[in-house]
């Protein structure tokens, strides 16, 4: 695609072709990189962090990592019989419809949607019951972990919204196969109806991508910031929120349909006010840097990287928020700008963040610092360089979704720019593979706490075995782990705060040096 767009009037591939990869590009984006990833976070950390020795349906999570691969390789097929999906990830009807898109690739669109969802909710509804049922003793649900926090929320997320996308799929489905009506303009459908129920559940969905690496980014900045995070409840209080509320913002992606002064009105105020959690988090994560010691590891940057753009697309979002501006700004690279740098400058970075924290709990070896530092700046040079400048090309009235533009628009420098930068994207996860690779054959171990971190996973050796806990721990206090580890800040606290079991006794006020 980039290749494609570095130069106007460029003829690399065919419309049709470069149709087919902007709608596959999203959707394995969505769908096969960023949920799975979390998902795998889910699996693998959720026991860890609750004290368990696995989740609570062991079979039902084979069936839904068999069901999603199944899903994967359907959705994929599509590119072996020369058919894959043309209609955007987002499968707009009438475009969507058999009368203007005959070909079987929106077909296999709907169908491995479908069977994604299904392994999704049944992934999502076994995480529900392993953290509300699976906790170790003395394990409430506010000692839990930030991230753990953010998986249930975002499983109870995707048990709810899967089945929105469904009933739409199982809809559009019935109109390209068997001649109904539920999106067909022409006898009596309504194209507007798709758009509702997608967004229904896309936004939703939204947060499904992005709550993940929120949990993740608030479990790494304690520990390379040397204090515990700053404001525990607010952060949970105002993930709950977020999710809450994201059930009220559809129709600002519909603010151009035609809904009226008054829908637009309100998902314009309900958009604004949802940024209101999310500031919380933000200065909750800049709270909790402040006046700590940082070290600037790897997951750390990651983390701050996490922030940094995180917050950029939240105040473009901001823009999008106002129907007059977003009526100007519809359809253009604007638009690419703004959720790429929440979705990539969010969702990426902070999983990134992730598996460097994680990796060697996860396989008992450290990363290289150096080879992952250089992947830190690589990714965050060429995410800059690829999606700031489609601000520009967006203001400038670049529409999305083309596969050229006349040479007279003035739009070929920012678009070189943002093809280099792709490519500098791409060599940045090369080397992450490189720095997999190295330290593999280095085989530096990690020991069981190579950060000197605070929750539970990090009591036990790297690799975990296979039962994770040879005996269930038994947790009275949220920073219990942190005060075995730093006996010296057990009397400070106490003598400030009372004892650790009182209420109101969860965190460590003293930065630790």
């Amino acid at each position: 695609m980039r290749l494609q767009l570095s130069s106007s009037e460029s003829g690399l591939v065919s419309p049709e072709v470069f149709n087919q990869l902007f709608t596959m590009h999203g959707t394995l984006m969505v769908f096969l990189v960023v949920m799975p990833l979390s998902a795998a976070f889910f699996n693998w950390l959720v026991p860890l962090q609750i004290g368990a020795r696995d989740v609570a349906f062991p079979r039902l999570n084979a069936f839904s990592y068999w069901l999603f691969l199944f899903g994967s390789l359907l959705l994929n097929t599509s590119w072996l019989v020369g058919d894959a999906p043309n209609g955007g990830w987002f499968g707009y009807a009438p475009n969507s419809q058999t009368l203007y898109n005959p070909s079987n690739g929106m077909t296999f669109w709907v169908i491995s949607l479908g069977v994604l969802g299904v392994a999704s909710i049944a992934a999502g509804l076994n995480f529900i019951v392993t953290i509300i049922n699976l906790r170790a003793p003395g394990m409430t649900m506010f000692k839990l972990p930030v991230f753990t926090w953010m998986t249930l929320i975002t499983s109870v997320l995707i048990v709810l919204a899967l089945p929105v996308l469904a009933v739409a799929g199982i809809q559009l489905q019935t109109d390209r196969l068997f001649g109904t009506n539920f999106y067909n303009p022409i006898n009596g459908g309504d194209p507007v109806l798709w758009q509702h129920m997608f967004w229904l559940f896309g936004h939703p969905e939204v947060y499904i991508l992005i709550l993940p690496a929120m949990g993740i980014v608030s479990d790494i900045l304690p520990v390379f910031s040397r204090k515990p995070l700053f404001g525990y409840p607010f952060v949970v209080f105002a993930g709950i929120v977020i999710a809450f509320m994201g059930w009220f913002v559809w129709s600002h992606h519909m603010f151009t349909v035609g809904l009226g002064p008054a829908a637009n009105s309100a998902f314009a105020i309900s958009t604004m006010a949802i940024a209101i959690p999310t500031g919380v988090k933000v200065l909750n994560w800049l709270g909790t840097t402040w006046g700590g010691s940082l070290r600037l590891h790897t997951p750390m940057l990651f983390a701050l990287g996490f922030i940094a753009m995180f917050t950029i697309g939240g105040l473009s979002g901001i823009m999008h928020a106002s129907a007059p501006s977003d009526a100007q700004q519809q359809d253009t690279y604007f638009v690419v700008a703004h959720f790429h740098y929440v979705l990539f400058g969010g969702s990426i970075l902070g999983i990134f963040g992730g598996i460097y924290m994680w990796w060697p709990k996860m396989s008992g070896w450290k990363l290289s610092e150096g080879l992952g530092k250089l992947n830190f700046w690589l990714m965050r040079i060429g995410f800059n360089l690829t999606f700031f400048p489609m601000h520009w090309l967006g203001m400038d009235g670049m529409p999305r979704r083309v596969y050229t533009y006349p040479a007279d628009q003035g739009w070929d420098g920012s678009n070189m720019a943002a093809t280099i930068g792709g490519f500098l994207i791409a060599f940045s996860v090369l080397v992450w593979v490189i720095n997999v690779i190295v330290s593999w054959r280095r085989n530096d171990r990690a020991g069981a706490d190579p950060w000197d971190a605070r929750t539970l996973e990090w009591s036990i050796p790297s690799p975990p075995p296979h039962y994770n806990f040879a005996e269930i721990p038994v947790v009275e206090h949220r920073d219990d782990f942190w005060f075995k580890k730093h006996p010296e800040l057990v009397e400070e606290y106490e003598g400030h705060h009372g004892p650790r079991g009182a209420p109101g006794g969860s965190t460590v006020r003293r930065r630790l040096r």
